[in-house]
């Protein structure tokens, strides 16, 4: 199991007994030093180790002689004035990094010239929490060498600011926000033998201790809807696919929802258009998108959002048994629209056409944001550093695109329009699964608009950052 990080506030600290962590300004003197230092020891090593507080540089010092603590870790921040939202997790997470093998720490936020305010004390704790993440779950043996340190222990931190107030009521969101991603991360480094669709509806059901309504849909019901699109892809497999349906009701009951589409394809072989053995393994984060999305049901949650969400996981695995789909196949989706599936290994807008279209009619959404480890493509256009964007409303992009400066989950807008859907266009089902290698990602987007009608719609392709 994972380091866990016990998180508490105060104003006031006693002399810490285990690490002491300072933050220091660019060029500033360290937070804490007059409690902790009154010998100098601790400004005599950063001289030494020409610690200046550039952002994110650390120096650790052991059992300086003087120090109250029995070791102190001073950790830049840079320039103060510059530190975004984002900055301060970055800090935090650095701390979190150098804390192995460590029972309790002492963190001193308010250096001098830094404007500790009780949103970047959350912020930096919240940090701390995803800092510590480790997945370790199979690992029967545990490194002793320091490396790991109490990796299976708990870390009391105990975060000293003026403003720790406003902190434990700025934390509370912080928290159910790391639980969120926690459950993501686990779902996305789970096994495919360990996590199957079955399982992972398991894990959305038990949302309903937090409050969520779920529904799960099996094989039976999907295909009395006419799921042919997404059944298509479950049935070369022996794993039954599942439909998932999560509503969390804080809003007012006349509120239209929010509507959140999660592509959940445990593992993907590519069917019979199978793909190369190399990097094969790392297919079972193909659910990546339904892992964001039960996320997301969790941190509203467990921070009761005062809104009304509707989360939907399409949940099948793709393999090439004698029963898989083949090259050429049509299928009829819950639309009515028909579908030639030109390659297997395109599956992931199979699954997500009937998840939205059963949305859409189900639930009459004000939006709907679907987010989909979709495509190779959207790599190489965007690597790893921006999420694909498409959308066939302004206004809605630009909400997403603004959220993802401000997170640091950045997303870059790409196009859509009547050229690209002509490239799917078949000669003999109403369109084509894949349009070629030619702008990949954005024929697949082109796809998934034929199923959304005019309800605002945002197609999120996280394949570089999932």
């Amino acid at each position: 199991m994972p380091t866990k990080i016990e998180i508490a506030f105060t104003k006031s600290a006693k002399l810490p007994a285990g690490v002491a962590l300072l933050l220091a300004a660019k060029d500033g003197a360290p937070a804490g030093l007059s409690l902790l230092d009154p010998e100098g020891a601790v400004e005599r090593a950063r001289g030494v180790g020409k610690f200046t507080g550039k952002a994110f540089s650390t120096l650790d010092i052991l059992a300086p002689h003087g120090a109250a603590a029995e070791r102190v870790l001073l950790l830049g921040i840079g320039d103060a004035a510059k530190l975004d939202s984002p900055d301060w997790l970055k800090a935090g997470g650095t701390a979190a990094g150098k804390l192995k093998g460590v029972d309790a720490v002492t963190v001193f936020l308010d250096a001098p010239g830094v404007g500790v305010t009780g949103e970047v004390a959350a912020d930096f704790a919240l940090g701390m929490l995803l800092g510590a993440y480790r997945f370790d779950l199979y690992k029967t043996k545990k490194k002793d060498d320091g490396e790991d340190g109490n990796g299976n222990g708990t870390i009391k931190v105990t975060v000293v600011t003026e403003a720790a107030a406003a902190a434990r009521k700025a934390f509370q969101t912080a928290e159910a926000v790391a639980g969120g991603v926690v459950l993501a991360r686990d779902l996305v480094n789970e096994p495919a033998n360990i996590l199957g669709p079955v399982e992972f509806a398991a894990k959305a059901k038990a949302l309903e201790k937090l409050g969520v309504d779920v529904e799960i849909l099996t094989e039976k019901e999907m295909r009395k809807l006419g799921m042919g699109a997404l059944l298509g892809v479950a049935q070369g497999s022996v794993r039954p696919p599942r439909l998932v349906v999560m509503q969390w009701k804080g809003g007012k009951a006349k509120d239209r929802p929010l509507a959140f589409v999660g592509k959940g394809v445990v593992f993907d072989t590519g069917g019979i258009s199978i793909k190369p053995a190399a990097g094969m393994e790392d297919m079972k984060g193909d659910m990546g998108g339904a892992a964001a999305v039960i996320g997301l049901m969790h941190t509203l949650a467990a921070r009761k959002a005062k809104a009304n969400v509707v989360g939907i996981l399409g949940l099948v695995e793709n393999m090439p048994d004698g029963n898989a789909q083949r090259p050429g196949d049509i299928v009829t989706s819950m639309s009515g629209q028909t579908i030639e599936v030109i390659n297997t290994d395109a599956e992931g807008r199979l699954v997500l056409c009937d998840a939205l279209w059963y949305c859409n009619e189900t639930f009459e959404p004000q939006f709907m944001v679907n987010l989909a480890t979709l495509t190779g493509a959207i790599m190489v256009a965007l690597g790893s550093y921006h999420a694909g964007l498409f959308s066939n409303d302004d206004t809605l992009a630009s909400r997403l695109t603004a959220s993802g400066l401000k997170t640091s989950e950045r997303v870059w807008r790409m196009p859509l329009g009547p050229e690209y859907d002509k490239m799917i266009d078949s000669k003999f089902a109403d369109m084509k699964n894949t349009g070629g290698r030619n702008a990949g990602s954005i024929t697949a987007a082109q796809f998934l608009k034929r199923f959304v009608k005019e309800t605002p719609w945002a197609h999120l392709d996280v394949a570089g950052t999932a």
